[in-house]
């Protein structure tokens, strides 16, 4: 599991890079924390300075967007999903797996 930050570091409606092997990007949807990559698969942008509302973070480049439950584009230019990741809350601290799931 990687360290994401404490709860309270990551407010409603934004999103945090976490330096990893592949970057992930955590985002606080509503008070629900998602985890996705975080270089959108259309071309290579941080999705993490992207725009976030409800579910789905739209890519600050070409805005393409990608449903953070599902990792699924929901929009073009992007076709291919981007992998997902379990998030665990615990002692006030989020946490990501590192096991990621990828949309069929």
């Amino acid at each position: 599991m990687l360290r994401v930050c404490a709860v309270d570091e990551l407010p409603a409606g934004e999103a945090v890079r976490v330096d990893a092997d592949v970057p992930v990007a955590v985002f606080n949807a509503d008070g629900t924390f998602y985890a996705i990559d975080d270089t959108c698969t259309h071309q290579d942008a941080s999705l993490a300075d992207g725009w976030l509302e409800g579910c789905q973070v739209e890519c600050p480049l070409h805005a393409s967007a990608f449903d953070l439950r599902t990792g699924l584009p929901t929009c073009p230019p992007a076709k291919k999903p981007v992998r997902t990741y379990p998030v665990t809350v615990a002692d006030g601290v989020i946490y990501v797996h590192t096991d990621a799931e990828v949309a069929a």
